[in-house]
């Protein structure tokens, strides 16, 4: 992997980069789409990579190894193959779905027993067999297993579960180091940053990642219920921290304004199920606002969903209609505001870029944050 740092903007700690792998270049900043268990939801491959044109997805290891399980990707030669997806996959370690099974395991030093979400069946995680499974699921960057703690959370258990992600990192580099590429392409690695809401711990987190020399850095353990404010000081410490030359990656973050106020800190990568949760769910993201499509004002507007027109749905279906298919509870409904609410995020990211290369992003943010920060 390579990444190339582009342009700085001027009046804020944004960033435009390049990065390239095996499987072709990501232009950052960039929102990868959550493909949990090998498929964006409600989205065709066809129309994520014509109409929403991600440079990169997401994966989750948790969830592809209960389903279809490690056997089937390796025979099929690797996710990019059994998915059909030939760009850029990125898979998490498992970590925070671990943590969000909270009455369902049990974390100690080895690494955690857990209860599957679909069966009961019981699973045993460490940092060593998940660096095999994401080995065999094949993405192009995987991640370090580590513990994702809540919030709020007490400062000596943050200061444990850091120490111990910390150890469980060490354990990922030693054990990766003895597993040979499976499907012909490299893969890079990312640890994650840690520490909570503690801004001693995040320091000393971000001090102990950055030491490690991995090809690019995430942070982790933010977007679990804290206010955006203390998201954004975390972010800030540790993206100052975290070296230049170097990928940063947000997990799990966030609105359209969290991901505007992250670049403006320095982060270039992010992901979130926001977009198609909120789609399923009635809500519009756009460039002026929210719209809840349920809402019986929208009942006789035969205007188009959204006149930017960033993908086909937003022209082609009205607003009037897209409301009439959720009142109906009909399938397409959710696939059409999942398609609009992608297409914004990715056009979301992709025009930060080019405000950046461009010099004037400080002010564009400022701008769209507002505009943003309404309900139509």
């Amino acid at each position: 992997m390579k990444f190339t740092l582009l342009q700085k903007d001027k009046e804020s700690k944004a960033r435009a980069g390049k990065l390239t792998t095996d499987h072709g270049t990501i232009e950052t900043p960039i929102f990868m789409p959550v493909g949990t268990v090998a498929s964006v939801k409600g989205v065709h491959q066809r129309e994520l990579k014509d109409e929403i044109n991600p440079d990169i997805i997401l994966g989750n290891t948790y969830h592809l190894y209960l389903r279809p399980g490690v056997e089937i990707m390796e025979q099929a030669g690797g996710l990019h193959k059994f998915m059909g997806w030939d760009r850029n996959i990125l898979t998490d370690s498992g970590g925070y779905q671990v943590y969000s099974l909270s009455s369902n395991r049990k974390i100690k030093e080895e690494g955690v027993n857990f209860k599957s979400h679909i069966d009961g069946s019981r699973h045993f995680f460490t940092p060593e067999n998940v660096m095999e499974i994401q080995r065999t699921i094949g993405a192009d960057i995987i991640m370090a297993f580590d513990e994702c703690t809540p919030y709020p959370c007490d400062y000596n258990y943050a200061k444990r579960s850091m120490h111990m992600t910390h150890r469980w990192l060490d354990r990922c580099i030693s054990h990766l180091e003895t597993l040979p590429f499976k499907y012909g392409y490299s893969q890079s690695f990312f640890p994650i940053v840690q520490g909570s809401t503690y801004k001693d711990l995040r320091k000393q987190s971000a001090e102990y990642i950055a030491s490690v020399e991995a090809e690019g850095n995430a942070i982790g353990g933010l977007s679990v219920g804290e206010p955006a404010e203390e998201m954004y000081e975390m972010a800030e410490i540790v993206c100052d921290i975290l070296p230049e030359d170097k990928p940063r990656y947000l997990m799990g973050v966030g609105t359209p304004i969290n991901i505007l106020e992250n670049i403006a800190l320095g982060v270039d990568m992010f992901d979130c199920v926001m977009p198609t949760r909120n789609a399923r769910n009635g809500m519009l993201f756009t460039a002026h606002g929210t719209i809840n499509i349920k809402n019986k004002k929208w009942e006789s507007d035969f205007s188009p969903i959204d006149e930017m027109g960033i993908t086909f749905v937003d022209t082609e279906y009205s607003k009037a209609y897209l409301r009439h298919l959720f009142v109906a509870n009909e399938y397409l409904g959710k696939q059409i505001a999942t398609i609009h609410n992608l297409g914004f995020y990715l056009w979301l990211v992709r025009t930060a870029r080019e405000r950046i290369l461009a010099g004037d992003f400080r002010e564009w943010k400022t701008k769209m944050v507002k505009q943003m920060d309404k309900r139509l």
